[in-house]
């Protein structure tokens, strides 16, 4: 049965709080995001200083990903993410204070990048994995909806709340603001509960021998536990690897192929704005695609369903391409956003349903690693064909997406599970 239920997460004291938490979380994140690439330009006047800053965040961030899932497996989650925001809360303050005496120096920020790859590595984990603990299974896609769908309403506003900030207060109130809600996240979770219990699973599973023991074993023998466990079990293993292809597929397009787009095929009716456009086309329909995700319950036929999201998704990819009109471009990309918002919340949710106790925060940061490897890669490829040929990023990212939920119909585990 299915019925519109996105709003009974909110029901449980535990996660209104982690919700708050993070929501607050997310808004300073904005500023975050917004005040270390000016900052570095400002010091430096260099965009290779800004990759290099962004690269070591997202290279430490890989590196340690699966290591920070063996450790929200061998350790409370709510420790962990406490700790996290506690140590990002006294990073992000130290840098506000070195703003304030004006002597920054290149090293700060690399610093900076360093710890937040980092603790970013270990805090993720922790807080995908005791989400179930937080709700039912029924309710798993609701609780992610609002959780991922407050993420996405915050990344599109609060950027233009936090420049506005830089431009009046400057740059050590954009930092202080994000130290602040760093403190506010720590202190919501801290007040939830311990439980490490799902909260429609038997007493009996809290005190499971092969989590007792995880603590016991050495974090890399716990990593090899964790990759075993995922490519054992079909569900899981067909998920990864359906997950792995629609990134492959998404993540050039959606962004080298889009910014392309603007500038080759809409630039005489103002490139910049028709990419502004777009990328708000595609973001407001991720965010509905999962607020959608969150409002209907039940588990029954999600594997045919996520393939025809993907199918739909191949073809939108393909219908991009011969967009010769903006808001032909606007639409499909709505509907993209739909789809991906959408498979983003069933997977999600259909990952945490499935993976045996002591062995999400590994599952996901198995997940997250794949991602972060084919993201760049997808980036590097779309770059390369759209030099020869811009209709041809899209058709053939669609084209690949196809093939490979055609495959994901020949696969039992996807066709056949709930």
């Amino acid at each position: 049965m299915r019925e519109f239920s996105l709003w009974q997460p909110l029901a449980g004291r535990d996660f209104r709080l982690l919700w708050l938490g993070q929501s607050v979380s997310l808004f300073g994140d904005q500023f975050y995001l917004i005040a270390l690439p000016w900052l570095t330009l400002r010091l430096t006047g260099s965009a290779l200083a800004l990759g290099t800053v962004l690269m070591v965040a997202g290279g430490t961030r890989a590196v340690f990903q699966l290591l920070g899932g063996a450790l929200s497996d061998s350790f409370s989650p709510h420790v962990l993410m406490v700790v996290s925001s506690v140590v990002r809360g006294l990073v992000t303050g130290l840098i506000a204070v070195v703003v304030l005496l004006d002597v920054t120096q290149l090293w700060h920020l690399y610093t900076l990048s360093f710890i937040f790859g980092m603790v970013d590595a270990v805090f993720f984990p922790a807080y995908m994995a005791v989400i179930p603990s937080l709700v039912t299974t029924e309710h798993l896609p609701a609780g992610n909806a609002l959780l991922r769908g407050t993420g996405r309403l915050m990344s599109l506003m609060g950027p233009a709340i936090a420049g506005i900030v830089i431009s009046t207060a400057g740059l050590t109130a954009a930092f202080a603001i994000d130290t602040l809600t760093f403190v506010f996240a720590a202190v919501m979770i801290g007040l939830m509960k311990k439980s490490d219990r799902r909260a429609d699973a038997p007493i009996e599973e809290v005190s499971a021998p092969s989590q007792r023991r995880g603590r016991l074993k050495g974090l890399i023998t716990s990593i090899g536990e964790g990759l075993r466990y995922a490519w054992s079990e079909p569900v899981i293993r067909a998920l990864f690897l359906f997950i792995c292809a629609i990134e492959f597929s998404y993540a050039g397009p959606a962004s080298v192929g889009i910014a392309s787009l603007a500038k080759n095929r809409f630039e005489a009716g103002g490139g910049a704005s028709a990419l502004g456009w777009m990328m708000s086309s595609l973001g407001g329909g991720m965010l509905i695609g999962m607020l959608s995700a969150g409002s209907i319950t039940g588990r029954r036929r999600r594997g045919p369903v996520l393939i025809s999201g993907a199918i739909a998704i191949a073809l939108g990819l393909g219908l991009l391409g011969f967009a010769t009109h903006l808001l032909m471009a606007c639409a499909v990309l709505v509907l993209l956003g739909i789809g991906g918002g959408l498979g983003n919340i069933l997977i999600m949710a259909w990952i945490q349903s499935r993976t045996r106790k002591g062995m999400l925060g590994r599952v996901i940061s198995l997940l997250m690693l794949g991602m972060s490897v084919l993201e760049p890669l997808s980036f590097a490829l779309a770059g390369i064909i759209v030099t020869f040929n811009l209709k041809a990023v899209f058709v053939a990212s669609g084209g690949f997406l196809l093939i490979a939920s055609i495959f994901a119909i020949a696969s039992p585990a996807l066709r056949t599970s709930d």
